[in-house]
């Protein structure tokens, strides 16, 4: 059962019956009531907050109470990630920042290490399945859930490491959204100059059009990678983004 005294103990002299119905209407009765689970309850008032703009410690309270009511990390994270096409950006990354602040002592020794890349999400596993097509080592971790129209992925790069050319190809729709939520990268499209892409920068990349993307030369790069649903699609792998093209752009 929840229990909440914070109006009483801070409103209670000012506002009594604010203090009331905080504690005793909303967090007594509502909370309480059990049609809908406290998890649920949770998701709820997190998904309100981000998406009125509020960011502010009562959201950090609701994530804390989240964590508490059994939304697990990668739920608080798959949750802010749809949140943040309904909320707005800027909503989802503030919440994010708090969010990874309240799960940080979830992480194992392990996770944390590898959690120092690939941002909030992670590095994922090793990209094994795709590794012909990259120059350098990169991560792999799905995003969205298995079976999701919008595949998502955050991919994340060491340093000095880029994917091939590349084609997406598409009858109708398809085409590829970048995304960059940690370190630095570029993203090149052909013939024309590289983008350079930090934490928060968008690429739009149009089915047809080769392009390939990557870490900058002394910083690990990670970006999430939606694959827009189509017609007809599929993907050409070309040849690599030589070293004189690479050293060329960084230097």
């Amino acid at each position: 059962m929840i229990k909440q005294t914070a109006g009483h103990d801070q409103l209670g002299d000012f506002s009594p019956k604010f203090a009331h119905y905080n504690d005793d209407v909303l967090f007594g009765e509502v909370w309480n009531d059990p049609t809908l689970s406290p998890k649920t309850r949770s998701i709820i008032t997190i998904s309100t907050l981000i998406g009125k703009g509020i960011t502010d410690s009562s959201l950090k309270y609701h994530l804390q109470t989240a964590r508490t009511n059994g939304v697990t990390r990668d739920e608080m994270a798959s949750i802010l990630t749809h949140i943040a096409f309904y909320a707005g950006w800027p909503n989802a990354w503030a919440a994010f920042s708090m969010a990874k602040e309240v799960y940080a002592s979830d992480a194992t020794r392990d996770e944390a290490e590898q959690d120092e890349h690939g941002g909030f999400f992670g590095m994922g596993e090793p990209n094994d399945g795709y590794a012909q097509y990259f120059t350098g080592r990169s991560y792999l971790k799905q995003v969205s859930a298995p079976g999701d129209p919008l595949v998502i992925h955050n991919v994340t790069f060491e340093p000095g490491c880029r994917n091939n050319w590349h084609i997406h190809h598409a009858a109708r729709g398809g085409g590829q959204i970048l995304i960059c939520v940690d370190g630095e990268g570029w993203c090149q499209f052909e013939g024309q100059p590289a983008k350079r892409m930090l934490p928060g920068d968008v690429v739009e990349v149009p089915a047809g059009v080769k392009h390939w993307h990557g870490a900058a030369k002394n910083s690990w790069f990670s970006h999430l990678a939606f694959m827009l649903p189509g017609e007809g699609m599929s993907n050409e792998w070309l040849e690599p983004v030589t070293n004189a093209e690479y050293d060329a752009l960084v230097a």
